[in-house]
């Protein structure tokens, strides 16, 4: 062991920093970014706007990024016809660190926090790495989803302090009856409940979000972000909607103006233009719902998503695919699970790349038993 080795924190010793492959190559599709680039008017609209405030740069920003907090909901009455006061919203450099500020502040030593796997892989690491303890509950081991029993016969157990769910969840793109939540709430009375909604503007029609359950729940709190439907991956803009309390407790533990001007600048540019940016949600869906017909046709097991992406199943070996589809330059994600793979859904050439390269390899590639 090193010197600095044994410096470090015992707990994060022999760990691996989380990151997904960034690798060039003519299809990726293994982050969930969005394939379509921030369309031209956009691009000029932030360029004149950061012109117009780049002289400002000497002072530091605006602590409490009011005017993005207002646009910020604005957009969220349209989206979702609930009504949000500014003193309910907060924002940071990408959801990650909106939920960072949410353990900081209610986590921590001698505390536990609760998710259900598969889901979002940095949960348990942001819980873990800020000292907290976290608790792997799990899903249905086939059809990965929670339901009220279980949920809440696991909360009873583990009695947490956080917990985490995922709607539409990631990597299954499964979304969450509200029973589940509302009865989360009420098995883990001492608990911050996080509803975790970064693909919500990908769901299905008729899939309800949580917004509408904050108004009687003030300790529930709901995350956006501003990479998925916004193509905005690069802007680092994630935001939650909560009680005030909430929002108040989080300025005990933010670092001083921790939002630049650039960053809220680009952010309420692209909240002006959410209607043009917002237009390729359709395609996608399109896309994502193409991937789950066509693969289920080839023999392969997608499960239904509300989000940009499909997990599928069905493979003899996970790890092996990835590299034979890597090795036609297509990158997929894979998140562990056997015998499944995870593919974001991009422009339809993009898909049809992936849905032809998956027809050669089914062949060789596919289960004949069931999986494990």
């Amino acid at each position: 062991m090193s010197e600095i080795e044994q410096l470090l924190r015992p707990e994060l010793r022999g760990r691996t920093p989380y990151g997904a492959p960034q690798l060039d190559v003519d299809v990726q599709l293994n982050t969930n970014e969005s394939s379509y680039p921030v369309p031209d008017e956009v691009v000029r609209a932030a360029v004149a706007a950061l012109h117009e405030g780049l002289s400002g740069l000497n002072r530091y920003p605006d602590r409490e990024f009011t005017a993005l907090r207002k646009a910020l909901g604005d957009y969220l009455v349209q989206q979702s016809g609930v009504t949000f006061r500014p003193e309910q919203l907060w924002a940071g450099n990408g959801s990650n660190e909106v939920l960072q500020h949410l353990v900081q502040a209610f986590g921590g030593p001698g505390r536990i926090a609760l998710g259900f796997t598969p889901a979002y892989s940095m949960h348990p690491i942001i819980t873990e790495t800020l000292g907290t303890r976290w608790v792997d509950g799990q899903r249905d081991a086939q059809t990965f989803d929670l339901t009220v029993e279980s949920a809440v016969r696991q909360a009873t157990e583990v009695d947490p302090h956080l917990v985490f769910l995922c709607s539409p969840n990631n990597p299954t793109g499964t979304a969450l009856p509200f029973e589940v939540i509302e009865a989360m709430l009420e098995a883990a009375p001492r608990a911050l409940v996080i509803v975790d909604e970064a693909y919500a503007e990908f769901a299905r029609p008729g899939t309800p979000t949580a917004l509408s359950l904050l108004a009687g729940h003030p300790r529930l709190v709901v995350t956006r972000t501003m990479s998925k439907a916004f193509t905005l991956a690069g802007g680092r803009l994630g935001y939650l909607a909560a009680s005030p309390d909430v929002v108040d407790a989080l300025r005990l533990v933010r670092l001083p103006y921790h939002l630049s001007t650039p960053t809220q600048t680009i952010a309420r540019v692209a909240l002006e233009h959410a209607d043009l940016l917002l237009e390729t949600v359709e395609a996608i869906k399109a896309q994502r719902d193409r991937i789950v017909t066509e693969l289920a046709g080839l023999g392969l097991t997608p499960v239904p998503s509300d989000a940009n992406f499909v997990l599928f199943g069905g493979l003899a070996d996970a790890p092996a695919t990835w590299q034979a589809l890597l090795d036609e330059g297509i990158l997929v994600r894979d998140v562990g699970i056997p015998n499944h793979l995870r593919v974001t859904a991009g422009t339809p050439e993009e898909t049809s790349r992936f849905l032809t390269a998956m027809a050669r390899l089914v062949p060789a590639h596919t289960s004949t038993k069931e999986n494990p």
